[in-house]
């Protein structure tokens, strides 16, 4: 059996290019990282089965010492990111569309979190008015990103940042454009992901005296 799953991954990785590390597989990052559990799983999560945000594995070495309990985190999109975050912060509010997720990710969030249910439109990208809260951390990777970019620049705390997933797509550009005329400057964190093989970018927007300290 152990055979078999080495056979299956190794063919996984000569798709991927990578066959010809045997470090990678025996003792590397992606292992270590634990992205071998997460491809089989389909579940973005760590070597130990937790959960984990479905960002770049750079930025979440970048993310996770500088978050702080007393942070209040938004999130377009929930998922494991949630749970994730909960664990580390003060409190997080998501927003979901979408019902059938709701129904299998609302049982598995903390106490300290919120899950709000809103239709795709104005309600969505709205949704982080809805609380009368300002936010060190708005994560943006749901649907409508660009529009709910730009209209969540305006409930963050002075130190706050703006996350925004996959941020090498082109078709996000205005979002990119109009932070940085609300002086925001941006940094880039390009590799893997939890789940699938494939490089991709997790960009954190800020300002001087940011909440992470950049």
């Amino acid at each position: 059996m152990l055979k078999q799953i080495k056979n299956s991954t190794w063919g996984l990785l000569n798709k991927m290019g990578l066959g010809g590390s045997v470090q990678l597989f025996m003792g590397g990052a992606l292992k270590q990282y634990g992205w071998f559990k997460s491809y089989h799983t389909k579940q973005s999560v760590d070597a130990n089965g937790n959960p984990l945000p479905w960002y770049t594995y750079p930025f979440i070495l970048f993310l996770k010492p500088r978050l702080k309990p007393e942070f209040t985190v938004f999130e377009y999109g929930s998922g494991n990111s949630t749970i994730w975050y909960a664990g580390q912060v003060r409190y997080i509010t998501a927003v979901e569309h979408e019902a059938g997720w709701i129904k299998q990710i609302a049982p598995k969030l903390p106490a300290n979190t919120t899950l709000l249910e809103k239709p795709l439109g104005d309600s969505y990208i709205k949704a982080v008015q809805s609380t009368g809260d300002l936010y060190q951390i708005v994560i943006v990777d749901g649907r409508n990103r660009v529009k709910c970019a730009i209209f969540a620049s305006d409930f963050l705390t002075n130190d706050g940042v703006i996350i925004l997933d996959n941020s090498e797509r082109t078709w996000y550009t205005p979002a990119k454009e109009y932070l940085a005329t609300k002086g925001f400057r941006r940094l880039d964190f390009i590799g893997m992901t939890p789940i699938v093989g494939i490089e991709t970018c997790t960009s954190v927007f800020y300002r001087d005296g940011n909440c992470l300290g950049i």
